[in-house]
């Protein structure tokens, strides 16, 4: 049997082909699993024990030969083969799907969202198609509150009381009325208002509120909180907080952060102060806590909101709010290492 073998391994070195499908009928005559090679290892246990060390190095000479002269003919044949089909070579490797790219909301966003998990802060979302309690009265704008008129809102026609929320202030009601303090949630989410479309103002923007209630928060803690925040996205701790007003908060503050004077651009987004404004923030007024269901005797807290596409054109210096949505394909590709 030994010498069955020896002739095989001749005929192997021997063989020659000219096309792929000889190669084929060759390489499933030795190597299949019907080939001489499976007939010789199954017939391996019927050897008798002083010619087992040689029969086993022999039928491993012809699987190596057999298993390389299949390999050798392939390659030579192959590109002989390919330029005549039509679809070439089909086991060459595919060419790469170019990487998609972040939008840079969705960049910024992200970001704000991880900074803030890292102090307990979770997510909280809820409709865009809001209802007039949620988004206005509870929110300390009862019907008719001059307040009203600093967000101009779109209505739906057929039934005044259903609006697009023109906060995710509305999403923390909900939040509130679902949930027991201690409370500490982000609302991250599309809000809408009837404004002219211009470089710096859209009818949609983003936008991310926080809130923070439980016994004994003070201002205190909104400052150290909006602290960490900007020294975390913008490098920057430097901060200031000027008196403003809100319905929801009192008192109330905007946000600026010292941003600096070093380059020329620094002097046009500061217009020449140094300083940009960044966000809204208070102390929850004791009457949002009430109409939410939670006890403003027992429990204090502290709310904020800024507008994504606003940090958005000030972290990748764009000069207009319109690029956000109008998915130009050259302008999102600047963003396709961003995470």
């Amino acid at each position: 049997m030994i010498n069955e073998l020896k002739e095989h391994i001749a005929e192997v070195e021997n063989f020659s082909a000219e096309n792929l499908e000889a190669v084929e009928s060759f390489r499933i005559k030795y190597l299949g699993k019907k080939g001489v090679l499976n007939q010789y290892f199954a017939a391996f246990k019927t050897i008798p024990n002083d010619q087992k060390k040689e029969f086993g190095k022999t039928i491993n000479l012809l699987k190596s030969k057999a298993t390389d002269k299949v390999a050798s003919l392939k390659s030579s044949l192959g590109g002989q083969e390919a330029t005549g089909k039509k679809y070439g070579d089909l086991t060459r490797p595919a060419e790469s799907m170019p990487l998609g790219s972040r939008h840079p909301i969705s960049i910024v966003k992200n970001q704000i969202i991880d900074i803030f998990s890292r102090i307990g802060f979770n997510v909280s979302e809820g409709p865009e198609i809001e209802d007039d309690w949620h988004n206005f009265t509870a929110l300390n704008l009862p019907e008719h509150h001059p307040a009203r008129d600093m967000q101009d809102t779109f209505f739906i026609q057929t039934n005044p009381d259903i609006l697009l929320r023109t906060h995710t202030s509305s999403v923390q009601v909900r939040y509130m009325e679902k949930h027991k303090p201690p409370i500490r949630t982000i609302s991250p989410g599309r809000v809408y208002r009837n404004e002219a479309i211009s470089a710096r103002s859209h009818c949609f923007f983003h936008q991310v509120e926080g809130l923070y209630i439980d016994r004994n928060v003070s201002f205190a803690d909104l400052k150290q909180t909006l602290q960490y925040f900007t020294q975390e996205l913008f490098g920057k701790s430097k901060i200031r907080l000027r008196p403003s007003y809100f319905p929801f908060t009192e008192p109330s503050a905007e946000v600026d952060v010292y941003w600096g004077l070093e380059t020329e651009t620094d002097y046009r987004m500061t217009k020449g102060t140094g300083w940009l404004e960044i966000m809204g923030c208070g102390m929850v007024d004791p009457n949002v806590l009430d109409n939410c269901g939670i006890d403003s005797k027992e429990y204090s807290g502290f709310a904020f909101g800024m507008g994504i596409d606003r940090i958005a054109l000030l972290l990748h210096q764009i000069s207009d709010i319109r690029l956000l949505s109008e998915n130009d394909i050259r302008f999102l590709e600047q963003f396709r290492s961003a995470l």
